[in-house]
């Protein structure tokens, strides 16, 4: 009898066993997590995910041996999703540059414009004030040359000199005949005469090139300006919008999402994985690295064309000293002026012959302080000058000191997006084919040349819309530099930088955060100022947003507390000599 139970109980439990074995399996290779990480990224509809891994998957990206959580129209989705959420990063960080530059320039425009309306009131306020007799009649023509340099400084395509030869060619009819001879009347057809031969008669002196020639070097530094700001924003438009190729979103699938289709949801990329990745996508975007280097050079000769030594401001607030003394230069020698224009222009019906050379002393009207105002130069209802100076120059220092990390953008952006939630330092990582310690492939460098030895993304050929925009923010750079003479002599233009160079093509080193490990360090970004406050914010910055990102290179600089070590061990030494000479 219990040899015939014995086998019985042997063979349920060996049924049993192998139930429980079958249960296991199955719940170990669940694809609940792969569903879950699906559903929570928007990725596709939950029905395309399998319950339980399968075996007999023909996928195009995410190959391996063994059973996948994957199919075909996952992996599909994988790739829609890759390139939404790459563009998206890469839009969060140049749109913080973009934000930077187009809030800035709005910033000068509204400084300059400022500037021109005070320079144009205070220019008023001389011919009402002082010179009544012409006022009236000249307004108009002030107006038109205010309206004209403030066309030009946004960008249009004008001449400033022209424009103010056409304000003195326009008084000197009417300080001809209002002033040096108030009692000619009307200049009439003379007034033509008076006009086409101004600069020949030369009434002003050299007030009028002087002044034309201070606005010329001022409003065109601000005029480049504004438009170097337009490029650099075009540039970022360009970039927001770039394109990425087939090669890339594999390479982006396989990195991102390969490893779901063994249910590791958690698992992240390496370091040098990752950068090889970003740095084959970017290639073309990294060639702007120089031209961008050059241009943030240029916005900084610029900026302190206009702002350094005050010389918009200075030049604009000049406006009115200049038309004051050209008007009583032509007063002064009024005698002679009227001679010539006699000889010119023929002599007046009203005026008499002889009137011109028996006053000897011409009546000069000087301008008048009454006692319930200030000097003529400052009106009740304009700010004092001194409220106006320093104005750039405080909007140059916070524009720079914001600028100034965003050199090498271009150059660091593969870095900023592997950065944070997208790779981990840790024990283990994503090497794209599985989980190892470290990754063991070769990290390569920036730009289109040194794609030529990655081994995660296959560069063909450039993104001709970049090439297009890297060759137009070369040719404005040199067009800047043409513009103001002597702009290639700065240290800022001959040399791009301490550490800098001309490409980031070739390979990198492991101070570039190119260790084969994928552990190495990257290039740092924290928010805030170096050495200020974090609520320190550009222009046109987000309510809440993050500040820009600086950029800190290793190898350099050297933190404080390295600078302080070879005080400290002679400090260690020197006690120790003394403990050994007490002994």
């Amino acid at each position: 009898m219990s040899r015939r139970i014995c086998p019985r109980v042997n063979f349920y439990w060996i049924f049993s066993v192998l139930f429980l074995v079958k249960v296991v399996d199955v719940g170990a290779y669940s694809c609940h997590e792969v569903k879950t990480a699906f559903q929570v990224r928007q990725i596709g509809p939950l029905k395309w995910v399998p319950e339980t891994p399968g075996t007999d998957v023909e996928l195009l990206v995410c190959k391996h041996q063994g059973p996948s959580c994957c199919t075909r129209k996952m992996e599909e989705s994988y790739q829609v999703a890759v390139r939404r959420e790459t563009l998206q990063n890469v839009r969060s960080y140049s749109f913080e540059l973009k934000y930077l530059i187009s809030g800035h320039a709005t910033a000068f425009q509204d400084t300059f414009q400022y500037l021109l309306s005070f320079s144009q009131g205070h220019l008023s306020s001389l011919l009402e004030d002082t010179y009544s007799p012409l006022s009236r009649e000249a307004l108009p023509h002030v107006n038109a040359l205010f309206s004209s340099l403030s066309l030009y400084i946004r960008g249009h395509n004008l001449s400033p000199r022209g424009r103010h030869h056409t304000l003195s060619d326009n008084l000197f009819p009417l300080v001809y005949v209002r002033l040096v001879n108030p009692g000619m009347g009307a200049a009439g057809k003379r007034g033509e005469c008076l006009r086409a031969t101004r600069q020949d008669i030369n009434p002003f002196g050299h007030h009028p090139d002087t002044l034309a020639q201070e606005l010329r070097h001022a409003l065109g530094a601000g005029r480049a300006l504004t438009l170097a700001l337009a490029e650099g924003t075009e540039v970022m438009n360009a970039t927001e919008h770039v394109s990425l190729t087939k090669e890339c979103l594999r390479g982006l699938t396989k990195m991102q999402y390969c490893s779901h289709c063994r249910g590791l949801t958690l698992i992240k990329p390496c370091m040098g994985y990752c950068l090889n990745v970003m740095r084959g996508c970017l290639a073309s975007v990294a060639e702007l690295d120089g031209p961008w280097r050059r241009y943030v050079a240029a916005l900084e000769e610029l900026t302190h064309t206009v702002a350094g030594q005050h010389s918009l401001e200075l030049a604009l607030l000049g406006v009115r000293g200049h038309v004051n003394e050209a008007i009583l230069h032509a007063q002064l020698h009024g005698p002679t002026l009227t001679a010539t224009v006699n000889k010119v222009c023929g002599l007046s019906g009203k005026e008499p012959t002889t009137s011109v050379h028996t006053d000897p002393t011409p009546e000069v009207m000087t301008p008048t302080v009454t006692s319930s105002t200030a000097p003529p130069s400052v009106v009740p209802s304009i700010p004092p000058q001194e409220q106006l100076m320093g104005n750039l120059a405080h909007l140059r220092r916070e524009f720079l000191s914001y600028v100034q990390r965003y050199k090498l953008f271009f150059a660091v952006l593969p870095e900023m997006l592997c950065e944070g939630e997208t790779v981990v330092e840790d024990f283990t990582c994503w090497s794209g084919d599985g989980v190892v310690e470290s990754y063991k492939g070769k990290v390569v460098g920036n730009g289109l040349q040194a794609q030529k030895q990655n081994p995660e993304v296959k560069v063909r050929s450039p993104n001709p819309e970049l090439a297009e925009v890297k060759d137009r923010l070369e040719r404005f750079n040199q067009e800047i530099q043409d513009m103001l003479l002597g702009l290639g002599q700065r240290e800022s233009w001959g040399e791009l930088g301490s550490g800098d160079t001309e490409d980031g093509s070739g390979d990198c080193d492991d101070e570039d955060g190119c260790q084969g490990s994928g552990t190495g360090a990257v290039k740092t970004f924290t928010d805030g100022r170096p050495g200020g406050s974090n609520n320190d914010k550009p222009i046109g910055s987000k309510p809440g947003g993050r500040a820009p990102p600086v950029v800190r290179v290793r190898g350099a600089g050297c933190p404080p507390a390295c600078l302080s070590l070879p005080m400290a061990l002679t400090l260690l030494l020197a006690i120790l000599a003394l403990q050994w000479s007490l002994l």
